[in-house]
């Protein structure tokens, strides 16, 4: 028995975490299965305190991979590091790529999980070629598009609920270097941030936008453009960047070390940092895809009581009223973010609960300060209900299930699903039971 807790360190459960290189007899009796511990809240965490969920770290191993088409067949405990580590010098790289490599390709399927270029690739799943799910009643079956696909559709965002992932199968994209070209682009306030970013979409793959979620006035929304590609053999030049440096924090900081006054400061100076110097080159793809990953234990930057992330999905074009209120709210409430991303979104999945749609997502890492955080959780949900947004599962600590119920349409085609192959509900974890109404 061990504390378990998300990547956020809150909320924080009992329960048993049986590790083997054979998954599908870890799986046997667990309710869920745990990853890499990535999820930010309790999506891996188990039903009630005492609970077995069966952890898939060691189920690592490679199973098949064609060198020629680019499709790989591996363990779902791989993570997508190693994956990258061993397909990314042979030309190859995983089609879509969240921002950190330290997430296993069982909880990647799980999560759906969208990355830079969804605009363009779509979630992983549209890459999925094939999975091995062990169900309910203790069957291993082969479920893909053609193969049990209603199964497949809900298990895509389904944050492991209906069934365990066993194996993954995936087709990779082909990649003209192992580099990306980046170009970054200032901008002054929220219009002109989300006009920079539709536009770079319209020729770049990958874009994010950086924003310096506490300017206000004139200046709110104000942040920086990120467009990026995998570099052509000709851009390449002689001394080509190395990985980012990797470190480990050397201790805890107390809570207020990412107060509003900090956070406030950072934000301005990184702003202006890169309005005066925007970057413009090739770069690491590292440092491009998983900038935090060099940091090992990131997340204790927020101290003790840890953080929670809310991030929210914005359908349609005329999202920038959606967003600043989202982002006046924040500072109303005396709130901070040390991290506020914004990405441009294209077309919704084949997932059943997958996350993105034509539109805006929006990002913000807060600090957990208790009931503060929880009412600003809560303001920030009705924000996006009344702009009928959805958030996401992987990410989300707080949200309340009359405020999920609001949000998600698609539960009760979903659950139709998941209870036609699980009527006795034995899959099921922390989040299900908050917000699906599961019993612990």
């Amino acid at each position: 028995m061990t504390m378990l807790s998300g990547w956020g360190r809150t909320p924080w459960v009992m329960g048993h975490e049986r590790l083997s290189e054979d998954l599908a007899s870890a799986c046997r009796d667990a309710a869920l299965t745990r990853g890499l511990g990535r999820s930010y809240g309790d999506a891996s965490l188990p039903a009630r305190s005492g609970g077995i969920v069966a952890g898939s770290r060691r189920a690592d191993c490679v199973l098949a991979f064609d060198r020629v088409r680019g499709v790989l067949r591996a363990e779902a405990g791989m993570s997508l590091s190693d994956l990258t580590e061993l397909v990314r010098p042979l030309g190859w790289s995983c089609p879509v790529v969240p921002g950190t490599g330290q997430v296993t390709l069982g909880g990647m399927v799980a999560a759906d999980v969208h990355g830079k270029n969804h605009h363009v690739a779509g979630t992983l799943g549209q890459h999925v070629t094939g999975l091995l799910l062990l169900v309910a009643d203790g069957r291993e079956l082969v479920v893909g598009p053609t193969d049990e696909p209603e199964l497949f559709d809900a298990t895509l965002g389904g944050m492991g609920l209906t069934g365990h992932i066993l194996e993954v199968e995936l087709q990779l994209q082909a990649i003209p270097s192992p580099w990306i070209r980046l170009e970054e682009q200032p901008v002054a306030d929220l219009e002109a941030l989300l006009g920079a970013l539709r536009a770079a979409s319209d020729s770049w793959p990958y874009t994010v936008a950086w924003v310096d979620a506490l300017a206000t006035g004139a200046a709110l929304g104000r942040g920086v453009v990120m467009k990026g590609r995998w570099a052509e053999t000709d851009e390449l030049v002689t001394a080509l960047p190395r990985p980012p440096r990797e470190r480990t924090l050397p201790f805890e900081p107390p809570e207020w070390a990412l107060g509003r006054t900090s956070v406030g400061l950072f934000d301005a100076c990184y702003y202006h940092a890169h309005r005066l110097r925007p970057r413009r080159g090739i770069v690491h793809p590292d440092a491009f895809f998983h900038p935090l990953d060099a940091l090992h234990d990131w997340n204790r930057l927020y101290g003790r009581r840890g953080f929670v992330q809310h991030q929210c999905m914005l359908p349609g074009d005329d999202v920038a009223d959606t967003v600043r209120r989202l982002l006046t709210a924040l500072v109303a409430r005396n709130g901070s973010s040390f991290l506020t991303v914004i990405k441009d979104c294209g077309a919704e999945g084949r997932g059943l609960l997958s996350f993105p749609c034509a539109g805006v997502s929006v990002a913000l890492d807060l600090p957990m300060r208790g009931a503060a955080t929880q009412a600003l959780i809560d303001e920030l949900n009705e924000i996006v209900i009344a702009a009928s947004g959805r958030i996401y599962l992987a990410k989300d600590a707080l949200t309340r299930p009359e405020h999920f119920a609001a949000m998600e349409p698609r539960v009760a085609a979903w659950n139709t699903v998941r209870r036609a192959w699980d009527p006795d509900g034995k899959l099921k974890s922390a989040l299900s039971v908050r917000l699906l109404g599961d019993s612990p």
